[in-house]
């Protein structure tokens, strides 16, 4: 039961990173790069909301740390669902500090996937990285 349980979520990842790539493939269609990352996440937050999916965009999240409790810890940029997050980038080009980034929202959140976007790629299919826990 516990393997049903985790395919079906992997599937449900697999599923949500599928529809929100379409979603950003549609707003660099339309844009190109060389905008600034505001512009796309407002975009990008109106496509998602076309394809009905629950996203919370800009959403601090709380950090218990030891015996202290921080309420605006970190903010994710998209959290889709509460099972993907989304970090956007409109930079040159993906730097490591932004994978690990990702990688500590994954951790903290709980969340086992998330999208890495560089809406500042020529072609954005190379400026998307999908980082899974």
């Amino acid at each position: 039961m516990d393997t049903e349980r985790t395919e079906h979520t992997e599937s449900t990842e697999k599923t949500l990173s599928e529809i929100v790539i379409g979603a950003a493939l549609e707003v660099h269609r339309t844009l190109g790069p060389g905008l600034l990352e505001s512009t796309y996440e407002e975009c990008l937050t109106h496509e998602l909301a076309l394809r009905g999916l629950q996203i919370e965009r800009q959403c601090f999240v709380a950090l218990d740390y030891k015996s202290i409790h921080i309420h605006n810890a970190f903010r994710l940029d998209f959290w889709v669902e509460r099972k993907l997050i989304i970090e956007l980038k409109a930079v040159e080009q993906f730097l490591p500090l932004h994978e690990a980034q990702l990688l500590t929202y994954l951790r903290l959140t709980g969340c086992k996937t998330g999208l890495l976007i560089n809406f500042n790629s020529k072609l954005l299919k190379n400026g998307i990285r999908r980082l899974s826990l």
